[in-house]
């Protein structure tokens, strides 16, 4: 190997760039000439990405397939990200002015059970939260903002006034209630809001509340992150919810999640110790609590099979039970004794699935574009005393049991983003 000192490199160097200089001086055909253009100019620039009037999305989402998993019917068709990202934010956002007359602030007085004191209450304190007006002239909040109220009154938006509310239904599960005001001067000029469907995924929505940092109404806007069953905090159960980027803060609690003039959600609570994590409830959990109130003139709850199940991944354990190559479930391990399956179901049987949907052996179902939710989902949409179509296996034999649905009944806590002061 040869070994230059640093004055002789730099001589070569010298020495090239002579000869590259007197290269240049030198007659070019054409041929020559393109040749040395092509190695001596600057490369062309990249193609610039689409403009955001058309599709500011599908520069970097080219050939996303859009993939149509439903389950049975029950959900909507599916569509690609590019498609959703194509769509106008102004669009999403146009009727946002026209919907705050219907958002209202709403102030509780509540006191607290005393669980170390059981003879007495809490100190009463006052919090307030957001809501927003539903046809037939009742209002929708979550459940915590009213929680254990003695007093709640709600203001209009751009009003001074306040007006005495009525809790007419609260549902602790689902973390909603309803709310009736008495006085025809707040109704007049009022308009209702509709509910709309669940959005896609990337879908422009705004959150329009009351939370802390002032006293006026409050706009924030973002996306849809995620749709999935997600613990509540304020019932401690499991029901569908949908996380978007846009803040929710204390004092949003019960606000209307909006896309245009249609309500999507309720924003009702975040995650703790991150940021641009918020969660709404959504339509279908919104319309089973509204329709059992109006059924029955009271809350009905949400159902459940009242069982605990075991993945089926390993392979080991589809064998050890009898698990044919095409069959896919979970193992139940538990089941509660007051549940209606308690007398139907064994423990070690194998759900294999649900009303007809296939249950995978992780617990999920298809839902829209490649998302999947956990089986349960289609149990607590279900009204008490319906039911289900369950197909197990048990001792190497495939059976069906028709179970009728109860509600699950859990007691709930104190939870969500109310604003206390």
């Amino acid at each position: 190997m040869m070994i230059l000192s640093w004055s002789a490199a730099s001589a070569r160097v010298r020495r090239l760039s002579l000869s590259l200089l007197s290269l240049s001086r030198l007659p070019l055909s054409d041929g020559d000439a393109g040749c040395c253009r092509r190695f001596l100019s600057p490369p062309p620039p990249p193609p610039p990405p689409p403009s955001s009037s058309s599709d500011p999305y599908s520069y970097y989402l080219r050939g996303v397939a859009n993939a149509a998993n439903t389950a049975s019917g029950r959900f909507s068709a599916s569509r690609s990200f590019s498609s959703v990202a194509s769509v106008d934010e102004s669009t999403a956002y146009s009727g946002i002015e026209t919907a705050l007359d219907s958002v209202v602030k709403i102030f509780t007085v509540s006191s607290s059970p005393n669980y170390l004191l059981p003879w007495q209450n809490k100190p009463p304190r006052d919090t307030w939260g957001s809501g927003f007006v539903i046809p037939g002239r009742r209002i929708v909040t979550n459940a915590h903002v009213v929680a254990d109220h003695t007093f709640v009154l709600v203001r209009k938006h751009g009003s001074p006034n306040k007006y005495r509310a009525h809790v007419l239904s609260v549902g602790h599960e689902c973390d909603l209630a309803i709310l009736r005001v008495d006085s025809e001067e707040f109704w007049a000029g009022m308009r209702f809001l509709e509910l709309g469907d669940i959005p896609f995924l990337q879908e422009a929505i705004a959150v329009v509340g009351y939370p802390q940092g002032g006293d006026n109404i409050s706009i924030t806007k973002g996306v849809v992150s995620r749709v999935e069953p997600t613990q509540y905090a304020h019932g401690a159960t499991q029901l569908m919810a949908i996380q978007i980027d846009a803040a929710i803060n204390p004092g949003n609690s019960g606000g209307p999640a909006l896309m245009g003039d249609k309500v999507v959600g309720v924003a009702f609570q975040n995650l703790t110790g991150s940021e641009n994590i918020g969660y709404i409830i959504p339509v279908p959990v919104i319309k089973h609590f509204i329709s059992g109130v109006e059924e029955s003139g009271e809350y009905t709850g949400f159902c459940s099979l009242g069982l605990s199940c075991q993945p089926t991944e390993n392979s080991q354990l589809r064998n050890h039970f009898g698990m044919l190559p095409e069959m896919t479930g979970v193992l139940v391990n538990k089941i509660n004794p007051l549940s209606e399956a308690y007398r139907i179901l064994k423990k070690d049987d194998l759900i294999l699935a649900f009303d007809g949907v296939p249950v995978a052996n992780d617990g999920t179902i298809p839902f829209r574009n490649r998302e999947r939710i956990t089986f349960d989902h289609l149990a607590s949409m279900k009204k008490p005393n319906e039911t289900a179509l369950i197909r197990v296996l048990r001792d190497g034999e495939v059976k069906e049991f028709s179970i009728a649905l109860r509600p699950t009944g859990i007691t709930h806590h104190l939870g969500g983003c109310v604003n206390v002061h």
